[in-house]
């Protein structure tokens, strides 16, 4: 199947209000171009140089997500033009997310990545670490960054009740955050959650933005 047919047959299986995120890393300008054509903006990265060789040679219009792990030596290549950054994992990330920020003039749109996973090689804050933050308002230090809500990954592995368990877990939290820290945000609205093999049980757990890309783009090229 094609790039176009793929993306019809995903746009068929989620809600309209659900945001897409076709994941483009390690795929080719040409293909990125055809899921353009079939009328997608938004696309997600995992390396800032791949990702900001792609902004500079594709349409202006596109929306980039940073979905990958973010170094903070990395930070300043992508600020001038990410749309979103969904991983957040760390307080000493979004201290270089906010200074290069203020140099570029931009408030940077991010999401706060939380570790639902049992897997150690995930990335994220735990809930205690980010009831802390939120408790001790420590988001007033960083006024060049608009938290706009929660990203996580479940554990891979094909128990739907665990990828499930861990969903709702995230969900949780998403809304105590939401209801106790961020009643006056109006941009706390997204929970960045499922991908090729778990969106459909994540959308059933809540979630407003899904990342897939083998389902659209097929296996991945790596260079």
């Amino acid at each position: 199947m094609s790039i176009t047919s793929n993306i019809a047959n995903i746009r068929k299986q989620i809600p309209q209000q659900i945001k897409l995120v076709c994941v483009s890393k390690f795929h080719p300008d040409d293909a990125i171009v055809e899921a353009y054509n079939a009328g997608e903006r938004v696309f997600g990265e995992s390396k800032v140089q791949e990702m900001t060789g792609k902004y500079e040679r594709l349409p202006k219009d596109i929306e980039w997500h940073f979905i990958g792990h973010l170094q903070s030596n990395k930070v300043k290549y992508i600020v001038p033009y990410v749309s979103l950054i969904h991983g957040v994992d760390s307080e000493k990330l979004l201290v270089e997310i906010n200074k290069q920020a203020h140099k570029a003039g931009r408030i940077v749109n991010c999401l706060l990545q939380v570790h639902i996973a049992t897997e150690e090689t995930k990335f994220g804050f735990d809930e205690t670490e980010l009831l802390d933050f939120c408790q001790n308002n420590r988001m007033k230090n960083y006024p060049n960054v608009q938290i706009c809500g929660l990203m996580g990954m479940a554990t891979f592995c094909s128990d739907k009740n665990i990828i499930e368990s861990e969903f709702k877990q995230l969900k949780n939290i998403f809304e105590k955050l939401k209801s106790v820290y961020f009643v006056q945000n109006q941009s706390f609205d997204q929970l960045s959650m499922g991908m090729s093999d778990d969106f459909s049980i994540a959308i059933e757990c809540g979630s407003t933005m899904v990342r897939i890309g083998s389902s659209i783009f097929g296996s991945r090229i790596y260079n």
